[in-house]
Formats: C-alpha cells, structure tokens, sequence
C-alpha cells in the first residue's frame, strides 16, 4: 500500500504525550508545548500527557517512559537539543529507540535553514521508535522551531505514524535481512 493508502486508512485520532526539557520553565510557562498541545487537540488529537522536567538525562528518559505508559503514540519532547553541556534530551532518548527516523534530523535541519541561515548547525533533532509502541520526536524549545517541525514535519504524518504503530509495520523484531 502507498503513502496515500496508509493516509487514507490511517486513524484520526491519536494519542500525543508531550514532554519539555526545562530547568527554567513550569508547565503554566511552557510556551511550546502549551502551543503543541493545544494545535494538537484543534486537529482532533488527544493529549494524555504533558509534563516539564528538568535537563536531567534520566528524568527526560522517565518522562517518556510515563507518556508511553499513559498510552501516547506520539511522543513530542521540546527542549534540550542545543548544544550546551545541559542539552541532554537526544542523548537520554534515543538509547531507547529501537528504530531511528533518520529523515527527522536533516529535514528540520533543512526547513531551520530556509528561516534561521547558518544558525540552523546548532539546532539538533531526532526522531524514533520505542519498540513499536510509541514515536518520539525531539526539537527544539523555542515556540517557532516547535511551530515548524509540527507543522510542516510531525502533524501532517501523526495518522499515517498511528497505522504503522497499529499495524506493527515499524517494530526492529519484524526487521529481516535479505539474504541471496
């Protein structure tokens, strides 16, 4: 089945957990996931988690691992990507995916560029799965970066993501290798 099948057939309704990376910010001044929330739930989405936690590796990894147990599909994490001492999310996320979405990085990369110029080299990105169950994708804190990567990158693919986590089409134990 092609890109406009899986569409097509893909649900409407996704589960979203969205976690922030913040020492300085409180979920009342959570400026980017409050606007992801909230873009979220205008284009049908549930939100069933959204929490802020500090720069720490282990709690931005626990963070993800409630969103998943709280049953998020879609796991947005802000924050933490820059490239700082303190910007650890990439690093406490992806041990956990079992599959990377490689197109991620570059693609935000490319769209920062088109509206930041070179300052686009410090801004990180990464996406993945976590053992079939749930997508991650980690951006930037800032309100426009979150803007852009939902926009143009994240929320046109949430139901087409849900079918494949559905389907079971994007788990690493079905992954086989070719042999002739």
């Amino acid at each position: 089945m092609g890109v406009k099948g899986h569409k097509k057939n893909a649900p409407k309704n996704i589960r979203i957990g969205i976690v922030t990376a913040s020492t300085t910010r409180s979920l009342k001044e959570d400026e980017s996931g409050l606007w992801m929330a909230g873009q979220a739930e205008k284009e049908g989405q549930k939100v069933v988690y959204h929490q802020v936690v500090p720069d720490l590796a282990g709690s931005i990894a626990d963070a993800v691992k409630e969103a998943m147990a709280a049953g998020a599909q879609v796991i947005l994490v802000t924050g933490g990507t820059g490239i700082t001492a303190a910007d650890v999310s990439i690093e406490a996320v992806s041990p956990l995916f079992s599959k990377e979405l490689t197109a991620f990085g570059p693609l935000f990369a490319r769209l920062s560029y088109e509206q930041i110029n070179s300052a686009a080299i410090m801004s990180r990105a990464a996406a993945g799965v976590i053992n079939g169950q749930a997508v991650v994708f980690c951006m930037p804190g800032s309100l426009k970066a979150c803007q852009l990567a939902c926009r143009a990158l994240i929320f046109p693919e949430l139901g087409h993501i849900a079918r494949h986590l559905e389907d079971g089409g994007i788990s690493s134990s079905q992954c086989r290798v070719n042999q002739k």
